[in-house]
Formats: structure tokens, sequence, C-alpha cells
């Protein structure tokens, strides 16, 4: 006979733990099962840099930033462009988050603990119309912790929780299917996998040496994405938007984040899968010279000022910009029939504008130091970790001069496509509108514009310069590689998390979060997203389900 319990979550990363908590601190009891070991606790909100939409914050206005709910529906909705009949639960839970991101949703986050880098970021910018795709102003608040501290209050609640018994937590147990008894889901069924040392993020053994069964109440599907198998992200790439996939990708997650749970709730308990073509893949990915899972790559997050080539060396158009328009530059690369492109840059760039995606590659803001945060940011040089990707990274070329840069260029592709003398003209014209404050360029106007922001112009955004000015050398160029990161649709949900069927009714028992909803309502990011949103999403989506969850016990 199976065991028994309240709840059982399927997935220890954020949006799971976020639901146990709900539930465990409802009097609840919950067991939640992760396929991989206990140092995996956490989920891909470990690897984060910890960034979070908010709106109209004293962070915000604090740096001279007016924001709204209103301003921040318009550009959540000019990103999203919900065109679907499938698209009504997710537009509700968008406005419903925007709602929560404006309102109680940082007090409830500082109540927990959690607190933020004081300078706001600016992500995603857009750079199209005012009604369109992209943040009007900066809302990406940078957790200090990074990722571990946006899980931290929720670790030490559940830590609580275990050691009272409300809370047990079963790694190692691979969930295989869903049980289902007169119609509603019942619990779950699986193996017990043999026990891993590999370190976390590291492929781990499929060896089996049992099998579990559980009973519950409810099942809370909190089991992640898509992106860490190709083959799956190919087969649901929306080719009539972006064209057709690109043949090497890398990947921003481990290789677990497979999407086979997702499959399982649509296979046992006639869970509706929708948006599934909707992906959310970066443009600026670069090898990770220190890899821990398979094909390991590491975003970029760039400032504007590094001039953005094809794979050929021509420039691209706006707004495919450097943090302006995600989808937009990842149609046009592929447009050009390569997987791959390139930033050009100097010394003077990469030091300021620079910052690597992740937990690990800001060590300075994980460890919660203002020491080391200041020694890391202010010294001479880039970032440590930015120097050491320029050091030792396989997609980095430094050069003195345009020709030895096309040369070291062509010799890492291996092929000839960058033409020496192309390259510098493209540069001198680019030079030339950074002589004075005007500019019909359209990169330069919006440099400008961001160091009108006092955080861009301080910490983010280099100060306009020639590109050929040996003062601000060596010359520095990176090959860009599509990155895989985020599934933008996956189980239909409602607002409150619980899956929908076919015809679009509750399925009773069965609640999704998370990624594995499409971080709320099965797509509440539409076609685009704004950034901070999908840590957001899980928290927002965690939440709502656990509470609703637990009044239905």
């Amino acid at each position: 006979m199976a065991q028994r319990t309240d709840a059982l979550v399927i997935g220890a990363g954020l949006a799971g733990l976020v639901a146990a908590v709900e539930l465990a601190e409802a009097g609840r009891s919950v067991r939640i099962l992760e396929q991989e070991g206990d140092n995996s606790v956490g989920g891909q909100a470990h690897w984060s840099l910890g960034g979070l939409f908010l709106v109209d914050t004293p962070e915000q206005r604090r740096m001279g930033i007016v924001d709204s709910a209103e301003l921040a529906w318009q550009d959540w909705l000019g990103s999203a462009g919900f065109d679907r009949v499938e698209d009504h639960w997710p537009r509700r839970t968008a406005e419903a988050f925007v709602e929560f991101a404006a309102g109680g949703m940082r007090d409830w986050l500082h109540g927990l603990g959690m607190r933020w880098f004081p300078v706001v970021g600016w992500a995603e910018r857009g750079g199209a119309m005012a009604d369109g795709h992209g943040n009007s102003v900066p809302r990406f608040h940078i957790t200090w912790g990074t990722g571990p501290g946006v899980l931290a209050p929720f670790l030490r609640r559940i830590k609580k929780h275990v050691k009272h018994g409300r809370v047990v937590i079963n790694c190692r147990h691979r969930v295989d299917g869903l049980t289902t008894t007169q119609g509603r889901v019942a619990g779950a069924t699986g193996a017990v996998l043999a026990p891993s040392n590999v370190e976390r993020g590291q492929r781990s053994s499929r060896d089996e040496i049992d099998v579990f069964e559980y009973g519950a109440e409810v099942v809370v599907v909190a089991s992640g994405g898509i992106g860490g198998d190709h083959d799956k992200v190919r087969a649901h790439w929306p080719v009539e938007r972006l064209g057709a996939p690109p043949a090497r990708m890398l990947s921003g997650v481990p290789h677990h984040v497979d999407g086979r749970m997702i499959d399982i709730a649509a296979d046992d308990a006639r869970a509706a899968i929708i948006n599934a073509d909707r992906m959310w893949h970066y443009t600026e990915g670069v090898a990770n010279w220190s890899p821990i899972w398979p094909a390991h790559g590491i975003r970029i997050i760039p400032g504007p000022s590094s001039l953005w080539l094809d794979a050929t060396g021509r420039r691209l158009p706006a707004p495919c910009l450097p943090g302006f328009d995600t989808l937009t530059t990842l149609r046009e690369i592929l447009a050009t029939g390569h997987d791959y492109s390139w930033f050009v840059l100097d010394q003077s760039i990469i030091e300021k504008e620079f910052a690597l995606s992740g937990s690990e590659q800001n060590p300075d803001m994980t460890s919660q130091s203002w020491r080391a945060v200041l020694r890391s940011r202010l010294s001479s040089g880039a970032p440590p970790p930015v120097e050491a990707f320029k050091a030792k990274g396989a997609d980095f070329v430094v050069a003195d001069d345009v020709a030895q840069l096309a040369a070291g260029m062509n010799r890492l592709t291996g092929e000839r496509l960058i033409d020496a003398r192309e390259l510098e003209a493209t540069i001198t014209a680019r030079d030339r509108q950074v002589v004075n404050g005007f500019a019909k360029d359209a990169q330069i106007t919006a440099i400008h514009g961001a160091r009108r922001y006092r955080g861009d112009r301080l910490f983010r955004v280099a100060k306009p310069h020639r590109l050929l000015d040996p003062v601000h050398g060596p010359l520095i160029a990176v090959r860009l590689h599509i990155l895989t990161r985020k599934t933008l649709g996956g189980l239909h949900t409602d607002i409150d998390g619980r899956v929908l069927d076919g015809r679009g009714e509750a399925i009773p028992g069965l609640y999704g979060v998370g990624e594995a909803a499409g971080f709320g309502g099965g797509g509440y990011h539409g076609y685009n997203a704004l950034e901070g949103t999908f840590l957001g999403g899980c928290l927002f989506s965690g939440r709502r389900a656990g509470r609703h969850a637990a009044g239905q016990l």
C-alpha cells in the first residue's frame, strides 16, 4: 500500500520549495520528490543571478526611476503579444503577477529577510515603440546573495519543517507516473535511483535500486522546463517565427532539465500543454571554460556599447543591440544561415559593461560582502570572472589592431568570413558618430540615453569613445552562441495553479508551478520575457498554488 501524505511536490526547485513552505505553514504534511541528489535542492534558481522584476520600489525611487503598475502592465502586454484563445489564463496570471510585483511582493520577500543590490538594472530594453516590447525603465532587482540569496529564506523554512516532521525530502526519487482514482490525481510512482556523489549540475546516474509509490490529496508538479534537452527544444522550435533551429547550441541549464514530467502529466492525468512553441533562448552565450554540465554555456549580460556583427561581419540592425531585444536578435542571427554572431569591443567596454549571468560567476555578490563587491567592481580591469573568460575562454579573441583581430576571428571559426578591411570600415563609421553628443546611429543614441540613468552611468555603460583609440585597447572579439534557457509554455493552469485538461476544466488534485507551467497559467510571458520574471514567476506561482492547495485540504 502506498504511503500517504497531504501533498506531494515533484521537484525541489524554487517554485516547488515555495509551494511546500506554504502547505507546511498551513499545517499540511508534504513530501518533496527530487530526481537529483540532495546537493541539487534549489534547482536552477541556485545558478541564477537572482534578478527579480519589481515595480515602484524604494530601490527604484532612490535611483530616480519613476515606475508604476500601469506602465509595467503596458510593457508586459507589448512584450507578451497574447493572441491565442488559450492565452486567457496566461494573461490573467500575468496581470495578477504585475499587480503583485507592484504591490505586496517586495514587502513579502523583505519580511522573509531578502535584500537587493541598491542599483536597479535595466534589462531587455526593447528599443522600438512605447507600446512594444521591452522595459521602459530599470526594474531588474539583483538579490543580495544572487540566486542562493533568493532560495535562502525558503530553505530555512523547509529545514524547520523537516525538523518538526511536517516536510520530508526524498532525493534520488524519479517520478515515472501519476496515479489517478475516479478522475482525481491521487499520487505518484517511480524509481529510487542509486546514490550519487557528482557535483551539483553534473550528469548523475540513472541506475535504479528500488521503486516507490506515494499517495496524496494533492500533487504539485514543479519539475522545470526543457532547456537541457536540445532535441526537444528543436522539436518545439517555432520555425515560422524564428527560422530554422540552430545546428549547435550551448546549454544554460543542466542535462536533467528535460521536460519529462510535463509529458507524464499529459499522459497520465490528461493535462493540457499549451504554448510549447514559446521559448526564451539567449543570443550572447559563450562556452564555459570550466564546464559543469554538457555543452555548458554562460550568458554575457552586456551593456549597450559593443558592436554586434553577424558571422560574416555585417553589423546587426536596430533594435538588435546588446541588451535590447532578445528574440528579434535571435531571428536576425538565424536568418543569416549561421548559428553564431560576434561582439567587437575594447578593454574599456569589457571592464565596465560585461557581466556574466549566474551566481558562480558573481562570487562577490553571492558572498554578500560589500568589500568583495567594491574590490571586484572598482579595481582596475574587468571583474575577475570576466578576465578569466577573456584569458581562458574558447570564444574570446584579443588583438592590438583590426587586421590581427579579423585573423583571430577567422582562425577561431575555421571560416574566412571576416574581411579585415570591411571590419575596419564598419568600426570607423561607428567611431565617427562619437566625436560629439549628436549621432544618427541608433546604437550611439541608445548609449547616450542609457547614460542619462545614474545607475548605468556609474556602473554599467562606458563613456562613448572610439573603438580604434589605442588608449582604450586592446580590441576584443567574442563569438556568441545560442544558449538554451527557458520554456515559456507548459502545463495549462488557472491563476491558482490548478492544472487544466483539454476542455479547460481543472483536474482534481493536480497543480503545476514554475517553469513546468510556463511560470504560471501555461505561459504568462506570452512570446517575450522582460527579465526578472522567471524567478518572479516561480515565487508567484508556487505561493499561489501552495496557498490554494492548502485551503482545499
